[in-house]
């Protein structure tokens, strides 16, 4: 499989990106693959398509299956597995965020909240005890976000994301509302 070089670079850019984000280039190039694509793949057209050993495919998709990223999918009278992913932007961003605050984050806040359990925490130098409790309560307060955010519908969370800066706005609004009213 040839391709074009509008996708090649997409698929070349998105491995890059994959490996700052602490993902494997392939892996990375694999999941890209799927997506611009929009179509199901034997592992034999990934390796051909980015030339890259059937074995490291095998990985690679092993991996993004475990990331809940790819699944497997038949295709009539055709015995090998396709594999392919969604299509939709959005449901791929709620996919990676839910699995890296899984994999990441939660870890950080389940340690925090048994160090301000820890008998030994009370022997800490107060500044210490406030950095960490601060800490936990930010986390806490990212983590209840993140799954309010996970559970909205796609066409909330465009708005959402859309409002950005804007929001800031309608808060400092409110405020100068609220101070007027206090004043008087």
């Amino acid at each position: 499989m040839t391709l074009t070089p509008i996708t090649e670079r997409f698929v070349l850019h998105w491995g890059e990106m994959g490996s700052r984000w602490g993902v494997n280039r392939t892996v990375a190039q694999i999941h890209a693959l799927l997506f611009v694509l929009g179509r199901p793949l034997a592992a034999e057209d990934i390796a051909d398509a980015l030339g890259v050993a059937r074995s490291n495919v095998s990985n690679s998709l092993r991996e993004l299956g475990n990331w809940n990223l790819v699944r497997i999918t038949h295709v009539l009278g055709d015995r090998r597995d396709f594999f392919e992913t969604s299509s939709d932007v959005w449901e791929l961003m709620r996919t990676i965020v839910r699995e890296r605050k899984l994999r990441e984050f939660d870890p950080t806040l389940a340690m925090l909240n048994e160090t301000l359990i820890d008998a030994a925490f009370s022997s800490e130098a107060a500044e210490q005890q406030k950095r960490i409790r601060e800490t936990q309560a930010l986390m806490q307060s990212l983590s209840s976000w993140a799954d309010d955010m996970l559970k909205l519908e796609p066409s909330l969370l465009i708005k959402i994301v859309r409002l950005g800066g804007k929001i800031q706005r309608f808060f400092n609004v409110v405020n100068v509302t609220n101070v007027r009213a206090s004043a008087k």
